[in-house]
């Protein structure tokens, strides 16, 4: 159907089939494959069935989601041995909807009014939705995509960022900020991070995805705690790679923020910036945890806070030969995401919120309630579990796979998750010890 490791992804409306539009693989579907892949979901909705998903016997995918009885988004992955999963291209069904969602609104799609001019206004969200489809840019080890955490970056000195983010935040007439260090939350205000997950992810997506501007404003739907009334995201390029963030109402003017804020809230750490930059090129954990030498990735996630950091530096070792060389940074996140995945389908929870604070008032409508229901919510037909699961009578809390390249532990508490890769020098029997005093260094030294 598709070349060996490649994705595209198709958007039709629902009712007609007609395409609205194609990315992902340069090589694009014929339009009888599209039509059949329509008319083989509307004949089993006819009968009664929902077709969620399939595979082929070479290991191609096709995964089905119809959103708000409007639109149907179609996945379509080749074979090959970097093959996405069927969780992979679940999430990526959501969050291309929710990426919609976030530039057009949720009227706008739910209410097909004119295809030809819906085409038009949903090139605004190709920027975004190819960012997706870069596998959430594996080469540098972005996971929220598939988590639904937010990736986030620890610095050595959270205080005084903290500090100067709330004040900037609240000058700015917002109870929403963000501090962006390469791509990830370094702080944010306690109300941006009750934002639900999917949110931050796809702010922080947008954000990024504007290199180049200094200073920009851009209206945004929440998906979930906004999904029909826009707000301004504002923001602002410190330097390079490191950007603040302000979601707020019709005011202040960018402007006033940009001349009068942004220069006497943040010249004064330039140096900080430039060491959180310094720290996230090596890592996203600060230097103060020590993790062992045959540790090749992690990834901890707080399940509380729906937030997540990663790390895959080698450790400096006393006997710098028992180190056996390393994969490429690609291919460790690569099997850190499968690994993730064997566990979350399997063993482990992945708890999904659904909830936002109260946002910034517009003049269109008051402030969104405290609580909203999601505008994708989930259906029975997509529980991440495998049915291999449905036979335990307890909730696994750990789990672990030996390969060929790597030995792997997961390991779930009530707060935390964490995901492990080991070098094969690693003895099995040891994998537990190393990951419970790998989480214990992680946690206690930065108190994520």
């Amino acid at each position: 159907m598709l070349q060996a490791d490649t994705v595209q992804l198709l958007c039709l409306t629902a009712a007609s089939g007609v395409p609205l539009f194609s990315r992902g693989s340069s090589k694009q579907l014929p339009f009888s494959v599209i039509g059949s892949l329509n008319g083989v979901h509307m004949f089993g909705a006819g009968q009664g069935t929902v077709l969620s998903s399939c595979e082929t016997e070479r290991g191609s995918r096709v995964v089905w989601r119809v959103f708000q009885d409007s639109l149907m988004l179609i996945a379509v992955s080749g074979g090959g041995n970097k093959a996405l999963s069927e969780l992979h291209l679940r999430r990526l069904l959501e969050n291309t909807w929710n990426c919609m969602v976030l530039v057009l609104g949720r009227d706008e799609l739910a209410n097909v009014r004119n295809v030809e001019r819906l085409k038009r206004e949903l090139r605004s969200c190709y920027r975004l939705i190819d960012r997706l489809l870069e596998r959430g840019g594996e080469d540098q080890g972005f996971m929220g995509d598939l988590t639904h955490c937010a990736d986030c970056l620890v610095p050595a000195q959270p205080g005084i960022l903290q500090e100067t983010l709330d004040s900037f935040t609240q000058a700015a007439d917002s109870e929403f900020g963000c501090l962006l260090i390469r791509g990830r939350v370094a702080v944010a205000t306690d109300k941006w991070l009750r934002l639900a997950p999917q949110e931050v992810i796809l702010l922080s997506t947008l954000a990024n995805s504007l290199s180049g501007v200094t200073s920009c404003d851009y209206p945004v739907f929440l998906p979930q705690g906004s999904p029909t009334v826009a707000h301004r995201l504002l923001c602002f390029q410190l330097l390079p790679s490191a950007v603040v963030c302000v979601l707020c109402g019709p005011s202040p003017s960018l402007h006033r923020v940009e001349s009068e804020l942004v220069g006497s809230f943040w010249s004064p750490l330039v140096e900080t910036l430039r060491g959180c930059l310094e720290q996230a090129e090596r890592s996203s954990l600060p230097p103060s945890v020590s993790l062992r030498w045959d540790i090749q990735a992690l990834l901890v996630i707080n399940r509380e806070t729906r937030r997540s950091v990663v790390a895959s530096s080698r450790a400096s070792s006393q006997n710098p030969s028992e180190a056996p060389p390393l994969s490429s940074p690609a291919r460790r996140w690569e099997l850190l995401r499968h690994f993730y995945t064997f566990a979350v389908t399997r063993y482990f929870t992945s708890e999904e919120v659904t909830t936002s604070p109260t946002l910034p008032a517009t003049p269109a409508t008051p402030a969104a309630p405290a609580t909203q229901a999601s505008s994708t919510p989930a259906t029975p037909h997509e529980s991440l579990h495998e049915d291999f699961s449905k036979g335990f009578t307890h909730q696994p809390t750990q789990c672990y796979l030996v390969t060929d390249e790597c030995k792997c532990y997961g390991l779930q508490t009530p707060q935390h998750q964490l995901y492990l890769l080991t070098d094969l020098s690693v003895p099995t029997f040891a994998l537990r010890s190393v990951a419970t005093l790998t989480l214990s260094a992680v946690t206690g030294a930065t108190g994520f």
